[in-house]
């Protein structure tokens, strides 16, 4: 299990509320209160049906509470662990028509945020024998999840990039195009950020990253450079600023891509594409 510390309740809370809202709508759970009596009890738990990675135990916990704070929730295996099919992650015991209430809001979740962890997973294990680089998620997440997912990222072994347009500047390709080049576009920002402010720019060809270098860029982004281009690049960077190659990685051609040298891989899909992993909620 990984040792990642678990987010604030005070972020995980809204979300999970906000979720419950949009289920229960304006009669609440009409199927559950038509047929489970009020004192009815219910033991049961959260397993694996397949292997994975767990994230999202915290918004699972809290969607049961919020329905019943009677409900019993004893976690088995957190955020991090690794699950084979059976694996029991979460324990419930208690009013029945709680539990079943919350069920598909807090395995939506769960399952949502394994799935997230268990990509990245895998990533991190495919580059790991090729290089130094860290796996790292992009803003490319589901609205309203994006504290959930970049957790979820961490989980899985990841880090995390920039969590908003407000935390680092990143400079693309059609800033620079606005701004009328890499160099004013560079300028321009470091003349506005603050002194804490890290400054990355994209960059597509080897003459972009000479110009980048020049003005002292922080951090490269080396966007759809095949093997040999990212070769050259990092030897051009040589330690002046990090370097993260980013488009269309996958398990499959991450190897190659970690062997270059490069500091920083990222991948948008480990948030906006990544399959939920199996968990299901049985009676005990």
């Amino acid at each position: 299990m990984s040792d990642i510390l678990p987010l604030p309740r005070l972020l995980v809370e809204p979300i999970v509320r906000g979720a419950l809202l949009e289920d229960l709508g304006r009669a609440g759970d009409i199927t559950t209160d038509a047929i489970v009596p009020p004192d009815a009890r219910l033991d049961g738990v959260i397993a694996a049906r397949q292997d994975g990675v767990i994230s999202g135990v915290d918004a699972a916990v809290i969607a049961f509470a919020l329905i019943d704070p009677a409900v019993r929730a004893v976690v088995e295996r957190g955020d991090g662990a690794r699950v084979a099919p059976g694996d029991v992650v979460i324990r419930l015991s208690g009013p029945a028509r709680a539990i079943l209430t919350a069920e598909r809001v807090a395995l939506n979740l769960l399952c949502r945020m394994s799935g997230v962890a268990t990509a990245t997973a895998g990533l991190v294990e495919a580059a790991r024998p090729h290089g130094k680089a860290s796996i790292v998620c992009t803003r490319k997440t589901t609205p309203g999840l994006r504290a959930l997912e970049k957790h979820a990222v961490r989980a899985g072994g990841g880090s995390n990039h920039r969590f908003g347009l407000d935390d680092a500047v990143l400079i693309k390709d059609n800033h620079v195009a606005v701004a009328g080049g890499i160099v004013p576009a560079i300028e321009g920002a470091r003349a506005r950020a603050g002194h804490l402010v890290k400054i990355e720019v994209e960059v597509d060809t080897l003459d972009q990253l000479q110009e980048a270098l020049s003005v002292g860029a922080d951090a490269v982004l080396l966007d759809n450079m095949n093997p040999e281009q990212l070769n050259r690049a990092v030897a051009m960077i040589d330690g002046r600023a990090l370097s993260e190659a980013s488009g269309r990685i996958t398990a499959a051609t991450i190897g190659a891509v970690a062997a270059s040298g490069v500091d920083l891989i990222s991948c948008g899909w480990i948030t906006h594409s990544a399959a939920i992993i199996d968990l299901g909620l049985d009676a005990a």
